[in-house]
């Protein structure tokens, strides 16, 4: 892809022309997928995650977009319900508050315990859920969380989510990535 078109992808993103997820240029307001998930992305509740930082690099508007998209994409080629796994995932960290305060003022509960209840809370309050889109929300953080997933979506949302968190730390920074392998390889030759 040249600069230039690299650019008028941005732009058109700035605008709100042009909606892509972390790893990927194409345009998901062109996919079925975008149809799934328009109502929910035009909620205040929704936009609102574009003022937190999630996983340093991003925000997590883009974060529940990416874990979103590409839970859809898993459970579509498995043949499971995509319907609601790319509605759950927009939702599951639908939570609007700073996570670096939550931690340092309340040690008590983990903040990776705490936030699935404020997001199912939160998402009961945007729509009705069923209770797959509810399982995916509440338990995102199994194994941390103790509840077990009742369905196989809520298990592919928890890989998602971690995966998701990768590509959002290492993806916009090559160079940092670069020098973690350099020193892991580094660290396994002495």
């Amino acid at each position: 892809m040249t600069k230039a078109r690299k650019a008028e992808i941005e732009r058109l993103c700035e605008l709100g022309e042009w909606v892509r997820v972390t790893g990927s240029r194409k345009n998901i307001k062109l996919t079925e997928y975008y149809l799934l998930v328009e109502d929910l992305l035009h909620t205040d509740e929704v936009q609102e995650l574009s003022d937190f930082r999630h996983h340093r690099m991003t925000t997590r508007y883009q974060h529940c977009l990416n874990v979103s998209y590409y839970n859809y994409k898993v459970c579509r080629f498995l043949r499971l319900d995509a319907h609601s796994a790319a509605r759950a995932g927009l939702l599951h960290d639908l939570y609007h508050y700073d996570t670096a305060r939550y931690t340092k003022s309340s040690p008590v509960i983990r903040h990776s315990s705490y936030h699935p209840q404020v997001a199912v809370e939160s998402a009961a309050r945007l729509i009705e859920m069923n209770p797959r889109e509810r399982d995916m929300i509440e338990n995102h953080m199994w194994p941390v969380t103790t509840a077990r997933p009742k369905y196989a979506e809520t298990y592919i949302i928890t890989f998602v989510d971690k995966y998701c968190a990768v590509i959002e730390y290492l993806l916009p920074q090559p160079a940092r990535f670069r020098r973690w392998v350099k020193n892991r390889m580094h660290m396994h030759k002495n």
